[in-house]
């Protein structure tokens, strides 16, 4: 019972010591706010703020490909209607990499028409499953137009997010 008694005091100081603290802290933050009233409050002007995201393909779906591109159009759309830059870069790598190829896209007429009207969407190809593709299938892998190769998907993945890229997988 004593034991309790002492561990509830030890809880109720201590809660009393941090609620006192924050006190204090706003108290001060309030009172510098109060000295320095008069003086003249210089406003940046607001700067349009950026955003970047990196999406990743690694399935041959045509359903989650469109997720893919739903996505980045809705990212897209949201920041142009508030006013805000962003960079999208969609990373297709694996079996993901037919959403880039040109002979086996099911979405390829879709990426063309957002390449037309959303010059901050860019697609990237992963070279290591291309050359693997061209090995087993024992032909040029062809990919379309908008696409850019990047020698690993994986790594592009890595250095973009290394970079403060925020990263999707749909």
């Amino acid at each position: 019972m004593n034991k309790t008694i002492v561990v509830f005091a030890s809880l109720t100081f201590t809660g009393a010591f941090l609620v006192s603290a924050i006190q204090t802290t706003y108290a001060s933050q309030a009172g510098s706010l109060k000295l320095n009233a008069n003086a003249k409050m210089i406003v940046s002007p607001k700067r349009a703020q950026s955003h970047r995201l990196v999406v990743q393909v690694d399935v041959n779906d045509p359903a989650l490909m469109n997720l893919a591109l739903n996505n980045v159009s809705n990212t897209v759309q949201h920041y142009s209607e508030i006013g805000q830059k962003v960079e999208v870069e969609l990373v297709a790598f694996g079996p993901g990499l037919h959403m880039l190829r040109d002979d086996t896209s099911p979405v390829k007429a879709r990426i063309k028409s957002m390449s037309e009207t959303m010059p901050e969407v860019s697609f990237s190809a992963c070279g290591n499953t291309k050359e693997n593709m061209a090995k087993t299938e024992a032909k040029e892998i062809p990919l379309i137009s908008q696409a850019k190769v990047t020698k690993s998907g994986v790594v592009r993945l890595m250095e973009l997010q290394e970079q403060g890229w925020s990263y999707l997988r749909p």
